[in-house]
This record gives C-alpha cells, structure tokens and sequence, in this order.
C-alpha cells in the first residue's frame, strides 16, 4: 500500500529548461549596459551550454563565461549575485503540478521531496512554485549533507514522512540519482521522462504529471 510519494524538483516538479532561458534572457536585459558588447544569443546560448542543465554550480559557468567572453565591466561574483537573487521569479512549473499535488493529498497520500542543491537557493524555489505548504518533507542536500544518489536521504525523508520505503514512490527525471537510487532502496519509482535519456528503470513512467494519481490508485487497488 502506497502511503508516501516523493518527488524531485529540477526537470520534474519544476521546469527547469524553460525557466533558465527566462532567467538568462531577462539578466541579459536587466544588465545590459554592462555587457553590451556580448551579443544577447551568444550570451544566453553560451550560459546555457555552460550550465549543463543544471549540473554544475553558477560560480563556475559566471567565471568561465565572463572570461570566454572578455567581460570587464562586471564581474563573475556580481553576475552570481545576480542569478540567486532573480531566479526565483522566472520559476516555470510543468502543467498541472498544483493539480496533481491536491488530487495526491485529497487520497490521503503524505508527500516529500529531495532535491540536490543549495538550501536556500532550491527552497526560494519551492516557494516561488507555492508549494511548499503542499509537502510534510522537504530534504535538499545541502542542508542534510547527504545528497542523491545517497540511499540514507531516500532512507531518511521515508522515516519523516513515517514510512517504510516500500510504501513509497518516488518521481524524478534522472535514471541514476532518482530511479535507480530509489528502486535500491525499496521504492517504486515513477520516471518524469525526459528527452536528455532514452529510457530508465522505473517501475512506471510518465510525460504529464497528472499521471501520477493515477497510478497510485493502481498500485493501491493491486496490494
């Protein structure tokens, strides 16, 4: 029986892609009188190259671009500043995420989720989407010093929400952090899929989230 479902946050919850190319194409215009000289698409194209998704940290995507692209009237830091305090207003849910968290809860399923990053950085976030009142857990790595694919973060948000693994479910895009990781410790997982993969080892998979009620009335209406 089915009582707990996690979720991700980067390229599940959120929509991560198309929130960047808001962001960056809004710092470019925001801080334009600074790098003038660096074409608009050059400048989001490079940033977004450089940000692998998410993958790796801003302060190294602002140094190595500003040096790529011989920025002198701002600097690296001044940019980085720039990114964690804007980005939580060009936030972009997937359709139907306030739909699918209420028709969960209206079934009496407790909800959290991990998500890998800076703590107050994904938690403005979370609150940009308004819905953090939605979850009873919220684990980001930072925070707890352990991140995904780290079984005992899997481990640790089942025993907040007052669960074993095996009565939970687990939804992100990632087939190692997220699928995998979950499926090792006991959960069922549900894949976000996502063009970057060709395929997980989820237990189910999904391209809307409002698939996910759905499918926890099946499991449960299995046991």
């Amino acid at each position: 029986m089915i009582k707990s479902v996690l979720f991700d946050l980067d390229n599940t919850l959120l929509n991560r892609d198309v929130s960047v190319k808001k962001f960056i194409e809004l710092q470019y215009e925001r801080l334009h009188k600074y790098i003038e000289r660096v074409p608009k698409e050059k400048y989001i194209t490079r940033f977004i190259e450089l940000d692998d998704r998410g993958y790796v940290w801003k302060d190294k995507v602002y140094q190595q671009l500003t040096d790529e692209l011989a920025m002198e009237a701002i600097s690296w830091e001044e940019l980085l500043q720039d990114y964690l305090a804007n980005f939580k207003y060009c936030c972009v849910p997937f359709n139907h995420l306030v739909e699918m968290l209420d028709a969960l809860k209206g079934c009496n399923i407790t909800l959290g989720m991990i998500t890998n990053g800076y703590g107050q950085f994904q938690m403005d976030n979370i609150k940009a989407l308004g819905i953090e009142e939605k979850f009873e857990v919220i684990l980001i790595s930072e925070w707890e010093g352990i991140k995904k694919p780290n079984p005992f973060i899997f481990e640790k948000a089942a025993e907040r929400l007052g669960a074993i693994p095996n009565q939970c479910v687990f939804v992100g895009d990632h087939p190692i952090n997220d699928i995998r990781a979950a499926n090792e410790v006991g959960m069922k997982s549900i894949w976000k899929k996502d063009s970057q993969w060709d395929s997980s080892e989820a237990d189910f998979s999904i391209d809307i989230l409002i698939e996910i009620p759905l499918i926890i009335e099946k499991i449960n209406k299995s046991v």
